[in-house]
């Protein structure tokens, strides 16, 4: 059992308050209900291109950073492998210290270099610096290194709970903003002077922007490359990826704290003797995308946790260069216990796939579990109902 992952996430701690304390439980919401809404206006989603577009070069410098411990896979990875894709700008991941980055909850990849060695091949900054969900938001090196390219021009972009660490950093102060769901309430305790906004994926206010949960790195992505190259280039990585549309949209009200998701929070958790470990073959050229949303969705059900392996321990170059460590060295896995390989369908329709492989392994509570962290917007088509 990954016991970094509860206490990072917090999740099941919360959930346990209940055996000591039942009336909490009922006091939680029933359910929640996820409603598709209307489009964004042409005129917004128009206004949050432009203010996306590059600050300094016609092609421009996009960094992603992490802290070596413990950055969040899905926010890592997706832009990466979404915006390397696209070629329209060059990526680097980057870390705080020398060594590997340790994703969470699952994978260990090799970036590109460190904070320092980009300051020194680049005195005048990035043009965009991605910011990933991290296990801490007040690491200082990076709250400092975020200020330093925000003061040099650049367009400081969060995934997800990363708007907590750029909110540490006194970038969000006065802004309008969003964040994931479950760090919602704390997060504006701690930063009164945020302007939150509803229902909105992606919020962009002066040159920061902030996106609600995990998933939603891939809408970001997208507008991010309809900023760069225009509008025909996002259509075309979309078909690729396998995405329809990426505006902004979201129902906020449907992703809170239910007591259905405690419950399985609760019953995921105690179940000790009921986990597993799921192999997943990693192989080079395998697609960041698929593996992020496949790796990461099976690491959150409580019940399983995804272990990538090779035949060897040297690191594996993904599709766009990426080098990722195997967890295990061995040649095969337990056949019951062999996630599908990734890649064999488009990367935005991986985790489609993983959740309904989870819901038929684990039922529809923990399936709903997962796709409540994630905050994926799920149509009740999509569970059956």
């Amino acid at each position: 059992m990954n016991w970094r992952f509860l206490a990072w996430g917090g999740v099941a701690v919360a959930a346990l308050v209940p055996i000591v304390g039942g009336g909490w439980l009922l006091s939680l919401p029933a359910a929640s209900t996820y409603k598709r809404p209307p489009p964004i206006a042409r005129e917004e989603h128009d206004a949050s291109v432009a203010a996306l577009k590059p600050p300094k070069r016609q092609r421009p410098l996009i960094a992603i950073v992490g802290i070596n411990e413990m950055t969040e896979t899905t926010d890592y990875l997706m832009p990466y492998g979404i915006l390397k894709r696209a070629d329209v700008a060059d990526v680097v991941t980057l870390a705080t210290e020398p060594g590997a980055v340790t994703l969470f909850p699952v994978l260990k990849v090799e970036p590109d270099a460190t904070i320092a060695a980009f300051d020194a091949a680049h005195p005048d900054g990035a043009d965009y610096v991605i910011v990933p969900a991290m296990s801490r938001d007040d690491d200082l090196t990076v709250m400092q290194w975020i200020r330093r390219q925000a003061d040099n021009g650049a367009v400081i972009i969060s995934v997800c709970a990363g708007a907590k660490v750029v909110a540490s950093a006194g970038l969000l102060d006065g802004r309008r903003a969003t964040t994931h769901w479950f760090y919602l309430k704390s997060w504006r305790d701690r930063h009164p002077q945020i302007h939150y906004v509803a229902d909105r994926r992606i919020v962009i206010d002066r040159g920061v922007a902030t996106t609600t949960g995990i998933s939603a790195s891939l809408p970001m992505s997208l507008t991010l490359i309809e900023a760069i190259a225009g509008r025909a280039k996002a259509e075309t990585i979309a078909r690729e990826i396998g995405v329809d549309d990426w505006d902004a949209r979201h129902d906020s009200s449907a992703f809170k704290f239910t007591r259905p998701f405690a419950l399985t929070a609760i019953r995921n958790t105690l179940a000790l003797w009921n986990r597993e470990q799921l192999g997943l073959k990693l192989t080079r050229g395998v697609d960041e995308v698929s593996l992020a949303l496949v790796a990461d969705s099976w690491s959150r059900t409580y019940r399983s946790h995804a272990v990538t392996f090779a035949a060897t321990d040297g690191v594996q170059v993904t599709r766009n260069g990426l080098r990722i460590y195997p967890q295990q060295v061995a040649t095969d896995w337990p056949a019951a216990r062999l996630l599908p390989p990734v890649g064999t369908t488009p990367p935005a329709q991986a985790l489609d796939r993983a959740l309904h492989e989870i819901e038929t392994r684990y039922g529809r509570s923990t399936v709903d579990f997962v796709a409540m962290q994630l905050e994926y917007p799920r149509p009740p088509a999509a569970r059956n109902e």
